[in-house]
């Protein structure tokens, strides 16, 4: 057996009294919270039944899938663009980027949510042409800025500025080597982004991208305070009129519990596909395969 073998061959380790005890006491603790959830009746499992198909509860669903789609779709576009421009080396790009996400990512997307729905406030028109010509048209703000649109313009600016971040931590993670070797071929900046930096930087950058899609379904509950009538607000709905609140506030969880579950399985797989197998290998392991005589031992 060769030394390199010895190194990656996987360790057997003997269970210890403390892991079998740790086991026990939390096999005891769930059957307990199982049972006492199961049998007391002021969760009313019923009415919990009774509208977790309901057709609200389900165009709720559905608007919040496609509220998800949307902005994470726009927002993942926009962040490449702010990513780009936060590479760049032109200062002023680089420093409007960097304002960008700044702001972003310091303000809660509650408050920018309810920002962009007030917005009329400051500017209840706007008038959009071209300059120097007597090309123009008046818009209303007001009437523009339905809950649906601020809702969707909330989200995808917010999840622009932490995908600007992923994509740029991507971006980081290609060696300087392989932009030496594009920049000695001659390749312009569009093409050396293209050919060499995302494809990649797309290991580092689709695992996170993923984390944030189940982020933002679950971030989406925000845009009720909006009107928006999606998962949480059509259970809300529901809830004000028949005040079973907590049965409803149970469908709306099981329901953004299945779909994590749902998006967490894809995500799984593109993990274990983009995953480098030498990050999980031992330092000591890497160096004798990365070694001249390393394989021949």
């Amino acid at each position: 057996m060769s030394q390199t073998d010895g190194i990656l061959k996987p360790r057997l380790r003997r269970r210890s009294a403390f892991e079998y005890a740790a086991w026990c006491v939390c096999i005891l603790l769930a059957v307990g919270i199982l049972t006492s959830v199961a049998t007391n009746p002021n969760f009313k499992w019923g009415v919990v039944a009774q509208y977790f198909t309901q057709e609200s509860i389900l165009r709720g669903l559905v608007l919040t899938i496609m509220l998800t789609v949307v902005s994470m779709g726009l927002g993942t576009l926009l962040g490449l663009g702010l990513a780009i421009m936060r590479s760049s080396r032109i200062k002023p790009i680089a420093a409007t980027a960097g304002v960008y996400i700044t702001f972003f990512r310091g303000t809660p997307v509650l408050v920018q949510l309810i920002f962009w729905f007030n917005i009329a406030a400051l500017y209840p028109n706007l008038t959009v042409g071209i300059p120097f010509t007597n090309i123009q048209q008046a818009v209303d703000v007001n009437a523009l800025m339905a809950p649906i649109t601020a809702a969707i313009i909330g989200l995808t600016l917010n999840e622009a500025a932490y995908m600007a971040e992923i994509i740029r931590g991507g971006f980081s993670s290609v060696g300087k080597g392989q932009i030496e070797a594009a920049d000695s071929l001659g390749m312009s900046s569009f093409t050396k982004m293209r050919k060499i930096i995302i494809p990649q930087a797309m290991p580092s950058i689709i695992p996170a991208t993923g984390n944030q899609v189940i982020g933002m379904f679950k971030e989406t509950s925000l845009v009720s305070v909006l009107g928006v009538a999606e998962l949480l607000q059509s259970a809300q709905l529901i809830y004000a009129r028949n005040y079973q609140t907590i049965p409803l506030l149970i469908v709306a969880s099981l329901w953004y519990l299945a779909m994590t579950l749902v998006l967490s399985y894809p995500q799984s797989l593109l993990e274990k596909k983009y995953n480098r197998s030498a990050v999980a290998l031992p330092r000591k392991a890497r160096k004798l395969l990365t070694a001249p005589e390393g394989i021949a031992r």
